[in-house]
């Protein structure tokens, strides 16, 4: 049974329709599920499965046609624009497929903009700025704008754009999809990694099935329905898995031989 004090968001009999004439298009239909703090929890689907529209749904970016989402024992649906944003600020963070980084501001700029609005003192948030940079890998590309760098380092960017203010929650939103295979392991190992230490949930949507076996728990949707949701054993469980497996049977072996 799910500990309730520990859940972190709450999604209860969502809807988005969209009408097309007389047509009604069920994007999201009546879906349930709870989030844990510090849960990885991946939305998996098809294109068109309604993963982003439900994404979109969560952070409040679109609005519901039924049910309730609540984060942090808020009705986000009921929030007017300005608490909405307000929320948003002090507790959600994103990491988005196409990195969404201003061009005309170096990689530091960028980090540092989620605290200017945070109202955070400059020498502050540079100096934090520059400490999220080094966490990604990037301590000699501060200074680079978007165009100077590959598609790997401006998600970098990104994803210590999004975690500069220790949000509770980060949403991503195919965060690897223009990304080759290795950079998308080495991006997602780092967003796994910097959630765990910081006990930050995750959200993702994704499409693929490989990018999923990061994730605590998948949500699989089909048709705007959840078809299933299954707790899965991360990368991180198996290798301390492997390593408690190895020590047992060393301990084995040495008992054998003395």
């Amino acid at each position: 049974m799910q500990n309730q004090n520990n859940t972190i968001i709450q999604v209860k009999n969502v809807k988005k329709i969209y009408r097309m004439g007389s047509e009604k298009i069920y994007a999201v239909d009546d879906v349930s599920f709870d989030i844990q703090k510090g849960e990885f929890c991946c939305l998996l689907g098809t294109s068109g499965s309604g993963k982003s529209t439900l994404l979109n749904l969560m952070a409040g970016i679109e609005k519901l046609s039924g049910g309730q989402i609540i984060i942090k024992g808020q009705k986000i649906h009921k929030m007017s624009e300005n608490s909405l944003a307000r929320f948003r600020q002090r507790y959600l963070g994103f990491v988005f497929q196409s990195y969404n980084l201003m061009n005309s501001m170096t990689a530091l700029e960028n980090v540092e903009f989620p605290l200017v609005f945070k109202r955070v003192r400059t020498k502050k948030r540079r100096a934090l700025s520059k400490d999220m940079l080094k966490q990604v890998g990037l301590e000699n590309r501060m200074n680079h704008k978007p165009k100077e760098m590959s598609g790997g380092q401006q998600q970098r960017v990104g994803i210590a754009r999004a975690f500069v203010a220790k949000p509770e929650i980060v949403f991503a939103d195919e965060p690897t999809g223009n990304l080759d295979t290795k950079t998308a392991m080495e991006v997602l190992k780092l967003i796994r990694n910097i959630a765990k230490e910081n006990n930050q949930t995750i959200v993702m949507v994704t499409h693929d099935k490989r990018v999923a076996q990061f994730a605590d728990k998948v949500i699989n949707i089909l048709d705007g329905k959840i078809q299933s949701i299954e707790k899965i054993e991360n990368v991180e469980s198996i290798e301390n898995k492997e390593k408690i497996e190895t020590t047992e049977s060393i301990e084995v072996l040495e008992t054998k031989l003395s």
